[in-house]
């Protein structure tokens, strides 16, 4: 345990500061080794005081993930990965028992079957709860299916603890790794059976380019119907525009009326810098769906912090999280449209154009005045200062007074201001 609390706090008091100080005064190639640093010695640490290597590495990969260096970290070790992995699965290979899934054939085949069902259907609900379609949730519950790799370090465990003996362990992780080595048939038969989704592919598409090499003055990620528009006032101005969209049918599309579009994803951070955003004045953020607008804003504001960042929000709850996230600007993408609509419909009413704009520009500080108390006070904060089309209740005293109200200072009381009671019924 003192351990672990040790890690822990070194994880979240000194790493960022130490990965800062490299970045400021080494190169890429120190906060690699660094990295690699981190997860050795955290392996090691656990290792020492009775705990696994595995849970030491696993450690130190949530630590490492957790800092404001996690996306350059990344980006870095990516040319490991394929090394380590192969690694892995050798390592993997080696601890199959080929004579316990021989003697124990049933036992081992029926586990597989029904660990590999069940792990299937519970992603697949899963991935249907949160909204994923039905293609999507298929191909996440074929590609996941098979056990991981914290299953050696349990079953290790368990069987020196005495929880279970060494054929039930045995049996157990041959189980796991046939289930990995399944997955590249499993692989194989959803591409065969399963039909494809309608779209083309980047490499198959005509007219299509990968992002590289862009030096444009502004970087527009993703050019929709909204980004389409944005772009005219830039190109009316001859600025410098860059734009990269992962929809290939958007980037011909988009081809056929004089864009030049690059296939790109705005969520990665190989391609954010292959499309120039570390050089760029602004990147402009134009993407349908927020939680990809999030990780994009994350990455720049990471990474980029000396980019403008101006960002499509796409409702009152997403404009909150880019004002806390500190992008440069935000605007819904129907605030304006909807503003201009009611503008028109007053005017076809009857009121006058410069009323009709005075009406329009109250409700646009009213809706500013909201929005900076929703940002301290959450969605609810600004409740009151919305207009709604239900009557509001005006209240009334109790008890009414039996006796009409007096002056208690009559003398000092101007004599203009006093009024009599028909007066006052008049006013």
């Amino acid at each position: 345990m003192a351990a672990l609390a040790g890690v822990l706090a070194v994880g979240v008091y000194a790493i960022n500061p130490a990965f800062r100080f490299l970045a400021r005064n080494g190169g890429r190639e120190v906060m690699t080794a660094a990295a690699l640093l981190v997860v050795a010695g955290t392996a090691w640490i656990m290792d020492e005081v009775g705990l696994s290597m595995a849970m030491g590495a696993f450690l130190a990969g949530v630590l490492l993930s957790d800092s404001a260096f996690r996306h350059q970290l990344e980006a870095d070790v990516e040319p490991f990965r394929a090394i380590l992995l192969g690694l892995f699965f050798l390592s993997v290979g080696m601890a199959l028992d080929i004579g316990v899934v021989i003697s124990d054939w049933r036992i081992v085949v029926a586990g597989l079957a029904v660990f590999m069902l069940v792990k299937a259907l519970v992603i697949y609900v899963v991935a249907r709860l949160f909204r994923a379609r039905h293609h999507e949730a298929i191909e996440r519950a074929a590609l996941f299916a098979q056990g991981g790799e914290f299953a050696f370090v349990l079953y290790g465990a368990a069987a020196s603890a005495g929880v279970i003996d060494a054929q039930a362990s045995a049996a157990l992780t041959a189980i796991v790794i046939l289930s990995m080595a399944l997955t590249p048939l499993t692989t194989l038969a959803l591409k065969r059976f399963l039909p494809k989704e309608a779209g083309l592919s980047p490499e198959e598409a005509e007219g299509v380019d990968a992002a590289d090499g862009l030096r444009g003055q502004v970087l527009i990620i993703g050019f929709g119907r909204f980004a389409q528009v944005v772009s005219q006032p830039l190109l009316a101005r001859d600025v410098d525009v860059s734009i990269i969209e992962n929809d290939v049918e958007m980037i011909q599309a988009a081809g056929n009326f004089g864009f030049k579009v690059y296939y790109g994803d705005g969520t990665r951070l190989d391609t954010l810098r292959a499309s120039g955003a570390g050089r760029a004045e602004a990147v402009l953020v134009c993407v349908d769906k927020p939680e990809t607008a999030d990780r994009i804003v994350q990455l720049v504001k990471s990474e980029f912090p000396g980019v403008k960042l101006l960002v499509r929000a796409f409702d009152r709850g997403h404009s909150l999280r880019l004002i806390q996230a500190g992008v440069d600007y935000q605007v819904r993408e129907t605030f304006e449209s909807a503003l201009k609509f009611g503008q028109a419909v007053l005017e076809e009413l009857g009121l006058p154009q410069d009323e009709a704009a005075e009406v329009i520009a109250d409700v646009r500080r009213r809706d500013e005045a909201r929005l900076d108390l929703e940002v301290t006070g959450g969605l609810g904060a600004g409740r009151a200062m919305m207009r709604g089309n239900m009557p509001t209740p005006k209240p009334t005293p109790y008890i009414k007074p039996h006796r009409e109200g007096r002056l208690v200072n009559e003398d000092e009381v101007p004599a203009e201001a006093v009024l009599e009671p028909a007066e006052r019924k008049a006013d």
